[in-house]
């Protein structure tokens, strides 16, 4: 693996690793509440993110990314290759694997059921709109169920959110601007319902707190009490939602 850095060094100009043939941007956020530095990867193993405190120089930021190559290295390796939701593939949804079957009919809609005993997601029209068919289905259910989960969390806090935005961001599962508005990632329709709960609460939590304090977690503890376990799973299975293939 190597890294590459523009000389001299400055936090506005590109960062480049390369790790397992692929070549990964890396972004680097100052943050006041930072204490160290941290490496991340990024939600489907596109990118990195190095979090550092104030007044860290380059060269400390430059050192500390190639420390930990190897790291790196062996984490992107791990990232599973892209499925192609195409007829007849396994995706995962409300974390169940579920199996496509494309209907030679062009009009209906996409259903989640049963076929020959094995779950499956049931996808009529044309066979070049399957995954188009089925992301749009998998985004209105993840809206239908993040809105319940927002809805509840909200009343267990006595806030308010401002509005809820369904994206397919990389970067992560889910924000809360300081407009109050709470945007979430589709994917997580992808994981068990418990986990998709999880990230409602987290980003509902931040309407009281806007940080990653003891007192969030605290907050975020009362109202899902399994945070722990729900956190460990996103961080374990997290990259194979990703690497669906529905664009």
């Amino acid at each position: 693996m190597r890294f590459f850095s523009a000389r001299p060094p400055s936090r506005r100009q590109a960062r480049e690793v390369v790790a397992d043939g692929a070549v990964l941007p890396v972004s680097v956020v100052e943050s006041a509440r930072a204490t160290r530095l941290t490496l991340r990867i990024v939600p489907g193993g596109k990118a990195l993110k190095v979090t550092i405190p104030p007044h860290v120089s380059d060269k400390q930021v430059d050192q500390f990314i190639a420390r930990n190559q190897n790291w790196i290295a062996t984490r992107i390796a791990r990232i599973p290759d892209p499925v192609e939701a195409d007829s007849g593939a396994l995706v995962p949804y409300l974390g169940i694997e579920h199996r496509i079957i494309h209907l030679d009919r062009l009009r209906g809609v996409v259903e989640a059921r049963e076929v020959a005993g094995e779950p499956a997601l049931l996808v009529p029209g044309e066979p070049s709109r399957v995954a188009g068919k089925l992301a749009a289905f998998l985004k209105a259910r993840a809206r239908e169920q993040l809105n319940l989960a927002v809805d509840r969390h909200c009343r267990s806090l006595g806030v308010r959110a401002r509005t809820i935005r369904i994206t397919d961001t990389t970067s992560r599962w889910g924000s809360c601007s300081t407009t109050r508005t709470l945007s979430f990632s589709w994917r997580i329709i992808m994981a068990p319902p418990e986990v998709l709960d999880y990230l409602a609460a987290h980003e509902v939590a931040h309407l009281r707190e806007m940080n990653h304090s003891q007192a969030f977690w605290d907050l975020v503890r009362d109202i899902c009490p399994q945070m722990e376990r729900h956190k460990s799973w996103l961080r374990r299975n997290g990259a194979k939602l990703h690497s669906i293939r529905l664009d």
